[in-house]
């Protein structure tokens, strides 16, 4: 039987922005996707300057935050990907943190 394969040539990275309840990114043929920092809780409970503070990685296919251990690729935001984190990930997470648990604003 035969298979299909399909190669996607992904934009990469240009600009990342991080407001209090949206992650926007600027990709380099012109698209900038949206999406809700909701979609990403350890950015939603992260302080301005934890947001502000990222790196584009993977010849610039990826966003990791090293404060927050939180990582992105342009493949997952294309294709509208929620953090698989598990909930009991999380409140580990947050314990680890010493935070309340609710959402930082800028």
């Amino acid at each position: 039987m035969p298979s299909v394969v399909v190669k996607l040539d992904l934009p990469k990275i240009r600009e990342v922005r991080v407001t209090e309840d949206t992650l926007s990114v600027d990709l380099e043929d012109g698209r900038t996707i949206s999406v809700p920092l909701a979609w990403y809780p350890r950015l939603a409970y992260a302080t301005p300057e934890e947001r502000r503070r990222f790196e584009i990685v993977g010849a610039g296919y990826g966003i990791h935050w090293p404060d927050l251990d939180e990582d992105i690729s342009v493949e997952g935001l294309l294709a509208g990907k929620r953090s698989t984190e598990s909930p009991q990930s999380f409140e580990q997470w947050l314990k680890a943190r010493k935070r309340d648990p609710k959402p930082h604003s800028q």
